[in-house]
Order: structure tokens, then sequence, then C-alpha cells
């Protein structure tokens, strides 16, 4: 699977210049032979979250954007992340379209971000994330949601060997993403396709950094302060390989795990 992470910056609360940087950057990765296409977190309108009732997707524009695009190519494609009001409140939401333009997958975010305000302005997702391209397992986290390792492992237990997490990851901490990514490959013994934004908002600088890490933890591609697409090729077979080499899987001792877990105070 020849896979391509889009590093972009974006035009924080315009979505009308994100949908074209976007589009020009899928077609780019089109014409150098990607096969899965991976975009960063809330594309459409960067954290504009103050804004949200007016600039958040609420008729569909995202998923039909990108199942026309994917079924025209015959591309699979990690949507990121875009703003999306649904279910009346405003979600964080991944799509992951398929080559045939099918929705293979839609995940709203999981874990909030405090220090973004998440918590204030975004409603909690409640779905795994896991999804289908073709024959392969995969799961999407996004950005803050690798903090969480519980969340990862109980994608990589449900069968996932490409975990995408999608980000808008603040420069001032990038040393804790490059860290934390890479022991999420290893202790999951997955790949690790991670894409961030690069570029500014009114409060935030970004750190860009996009990498895809093997499940022996070797960075693949590292696009540290690049603006524009990097490319790697993976190769699932490599999952099983590590897998036989260390079972950590046949190892746990779940039941350990649950006993000494504390009760949630009231």
């Amino acid at each position: 699977m020849k896979i391509a992470c889009v590093q972009m910056n974006i035009a924080f609360g315009d979505p009308e210049t994100n949908f074209q940087r976007v589009e020009d950057y899928l077609r780019e990765a089109v014409e150098n032979g990607a096969e899965t296409i991976v975009l960063p977190e809330m594309w459409n309108t960067g954290y504009a979250l103050t804004d949200l009732e007016q600039l958040a997707d609420h008729d569909g524009r995202t998923e039909k954007f990108l199942r026309d695009f994917a079924k025209a190519h015959s591309v699979n494609i990690v949507g990121g992340s875009v703003s999306t009001k649904k279910n009346g409140g405003f979600y964080n939401t991944m799509y992951i379209v398929d080559q045939i333009g099918e929705l293979a997958g839609e995940y709203d975010k999981a874990h909030r971000f405090g220090l973004m305000d998440e918590h204030i302005h975004l409603e909690e997702g409640q779905s795994l994330g896991t999804f289908k391209l073709g024959d392969a397992v995969c799961g999407g986290v996004i950005c803050y949601d690798i903090r969480f390792p519980e969340w990862i492992r109980t994608q990589a237990l449900n069968g996932a060997k490409v975990i995408f997490v999608p980000a808008e990851w603040p420069a001032p901490r990038i040393d804790h993403w490059r860290v934390l990514l890479q022991a999420r490959a290893i202790e999951n013994q997955c790949f690790i396709v991670a894409v961030n934004r690069i570029g500014s908002d009114p409060k935030n600088d970004f750190g860009g950094s996009s990498m895809i890490i093997a499940p022996w933890g070797e960075v693949r591609l590292d696009l540290q302060q690049e603006e524009g697409i990097g490319y790697a090729e993976i190769d699932l077979n490599e999952v099983e390989e590590v897998r036989k080499r260390i079972p950590v899987f046949d190892d746990r001792r779940e039941i350990l795990y649950k006993e000494f877990t504390p009760a949630k105070a009231d």
C-alpha cells in the first residue's frame, strides 16, 4: 500500500480555501501513484470553534466531496477530520472512503482536549473507529486520542494493523507527539500513520512532523516542517512477523488488568 500523507497549512475559519487546497493535494497525490491518501485534523475550518454554527459541515459536503474524488480516481482517502454539525451538536469527525467511493468508516473524536476548548464546543464520540480498506483492518483516532494507550490497544485488539492519526498538534509539545506515536506503534506492533498540520492560527503554532512508523518502531517517513506530501510503502505482512517475534498479544493477562482497575468514583 502506497500511502500519501498531506502535511498542509489550514486557513483559519475559511472552508472554501481549505477545500480547494485539499483538492489540489489529492490530485497531486493521485498523480504520484498514491493508493491511500491521509489528511490532517479539522482541515475544513481549523480550530475556529466559536464560529462552528456558521462554519461546520452540516449538509454532508465533506463526505460527498471525498466519495466523489475517491470514486473518480480509484483511491482510498482517510479524510483527516472536519468539524461537523449533527445530532444537535458539533463533532470532530473523520470520514474514511474506499476506492469505489463507499464510506468505509466514520469516527468522532473520543477524547476532547480541554487546552483547546474542545470540551466547551464539541461533543464526545462514542464509536470505536475501526474500519476496513480492502482486506486490511484499520483504526482511526484523532490527535489527543494518542495520549490514551488503552484506546489504541482496544483498536489493535479488534484487529487493526494500521492506525491512522490526523492531528493539529501544537509545536511546543511536538516531542510528545513523536515519542507517543513511536510508543503506540511498538506496543501495539502495528503501523502508525500520523498526519499533523503545519502553520499557525490565532492562538497556536503547529509542529508538523507527520510520520509513518513501522511495527518494530522504525520511522519510515518524517516530514518534519516541510509543507507538502510525503509518501511511503507499507507491507501489512510486517505486522504478523513482528507479533510472532514477540507475542505480546498472546502473553496479555487481561484478568489481572480487570482485577486491579480502580472503580471510578461517583
